[in-house]
């Protein structure tokens, strides 16, 4: 168990308690209070105080957690109110553990030794009361865990930095406890380089492709041929544009940030290596992962007919490589995050979206090309659409997001501040050229690495019966 960095104060009324405890999931936080001894619970987390007066759970008391700093807020009304606890500021004697006196559990009727049956002794031992038992469980665990001050440490922790303009780390520390299936890098993703997590993305693809799934879909393809079919309502002539009031307090709520900086200045932060502002190629790059975030989105909108599911979550998250695997664009050539390339080009359109569509190939419940190919042209003309389109789209994510109990994080690292740039500095004029060369790109089978041609063509050689008959273990 890790003791968390904690701080200690209080009011006439109450004393607040405030607990470092970033990349955990708030619905297990498990408090108890004790007269004077308060206990807190969270993987991987565990810390126990033992103030000098006592405190009770009434309904001022509350717990608050705000998963963008990582603190927890415990408030508890103190049992005496205006009663002054002192030394909340000396960490060490809140954590030293509560003296444990027992009272005996044998009373001594006789020095002298007496000779008793074992027989006898088994049955009185058997006689004992529920309520004995647990007694003398209680003095056998003595749950007095040791702990100790933690150090001071800064909020984001030093190591490999990714998200939105790689201006975030430490998300990921306690992954392990989280249960974040999405996440293929577990607690390295804190160390990997980027190149190192683009190899990790790639191979766990190859390992997760199976050709019989996907010849399966191909082969029967009937539902997938429904999915294709339908219109995104965003994308229907019919329909006027307005903001929801539950859109327009979305956008209230996202954070304030400044984004961009006069052209003039883009060569100045290039050669110093600034990173808290975008140059040109981390704007490049801000379009390009536009796209794949978009992809997915896409994909989950055509699949569930615009109705997310529970499951809506973790079918964006795997399909995103910027998610998954925290692994952004460009993916073409020897561009990225530090190479001045200030144009698009097909081919690098078409690179980016490899992996999108490997991964929905490779992960989700349909697979299928075809179905790729048309949520490609989905997000051609959510680009087209302009600006208020796309950003109406990322919110919709970002909801979908913000109430799931662990990819939240995704809207801390990238939706968040993908909103706020969409809306302010994206160029319309930039979106609409990119819708272009998104609708005209080609992205070919043998791209995609996996022999997609020959499981097709084998298919429908079946099908046709040029082969042979098929037989049950064929279907």
């Amino acid at each position: 168990m890790i003791t968390p960095r904690f701080s200690c104060s209080q009011t006439a009324e109450s004393v607040i308690i405030s607990v470092y405890c970033p990349s955990v999931r708030a619905s297990d936080v498990e408090i108890n209070v004790d007269s004077n001894l308060f206990s807190l619970h969270i993987n991987p987390y565990f810390l126990r105080l033992n103030f000098t007066n006592s405190l009770t759970e009434d309904d001022a008391s509350s717990a608050q957690y705000d998963p963008s700093t990582g603190y927890l807020t415990v408030t508890l009304t103190k049992g005496i109110k205006g009663q002054e606890f002192k030394d909340l500021d000396l960490l060490a004697k809140l954590l030293a553990p509560r003296p444990t006196v027992h009272e005996p559990l044998i009373e001594v009727i006789s020095s002298e030794s007496t000779a008793e049956d074992p027989d006898q002794l088994v049955a009185q031992t058997q006689n004992l009361t529920l309520q004995d038992r647990d007694i003398l469980e209680a003095v056998k665990y003595d749950w007095q865990l040791p702990q100790e001050v933690s150090a001071e440490s800064p909020t984001l922790r030093v190591g490999a930095r990714y998200g939105f303009l790689d201006l975030y780390s430490g998300y990921f520390t306690n992954v392990t406890y989280t249960e974040n299936e999405v996440n293929e890098l577990r607690s390295e993703a804190e160390t990997l380089t980027l190149l190192e997590r683009r190899q990790r993305r790639i191979q766990h693809e190859d390992e997760k492709w199976d050709e019989e799934y996907y010849m399966a879909d191909f082969a029967d393809d009937e539902y997938i041929r429904e999915l294709i079919g339908w219109t995104h309502p965003y994308l229907s002539d019919s329909n006027t544009f307005a903001y929801t009031e539950k859109e327009n307090a979305t956008m209230l709520n996202l954070p304030r940030k400044e984004c961009v900086l006069p052209p003039a200045v883009y060569d100045y932060l290039f050669q110093y290596s600034r990173t808290d502002i975008p140059t040109k190629s981390q704007t490049h790059s801000l379009y390009l992962t536009l796209t794949t975030v978009l992809f997915s989105y896409a994909y989950d909108a055509r699949t569930t007919q615009h109705e997310p599911t529970p499951e809506s979550a973790w079918t964006i998250c795997s399909l995103t490589p910027s998610f998954s695997a925290l692994d952004y664009p460009p993916y073409h050539g020897k561009s990225g995050i530090n190479s001045p390339i200030l144009e698009f080009t097909l081919d690098e359109i078409s690179a980016s979206f490899v992996p999108s569509y490997r991964r929905s190939l490779a992960f989700p419940l349909y697979r299928s090309f075809v179905l790729a190919e048309k949520c490609r042209q989905d997000v051609a003309n959510f680009l087209l659409k302009g600006p208020r389109t796309v950003v109406r789209c990322l919110m919709e994510m970002k909801d979908i997001m913000d109430h799931h109990d662990v990819y939240y994080v995704y809207s801390k690292v990238w939706l968040d501040d993908l909103c706020v740039w969409t809306q302010a500095y994206a160029s319309e004029e930039t979106l609409t050229h990119l819708g272009n060369l998104v609708r005209d790109a080609s992205i070919t089978k043998k791209s995609i690495g996996w022999e997609l041609e020959q499981l097709e063509n084998f298919v429908v050689q079946l099908q046709a019966g040029d082969q042979r008959e098929v037989d049950s273990d064929d279907e």
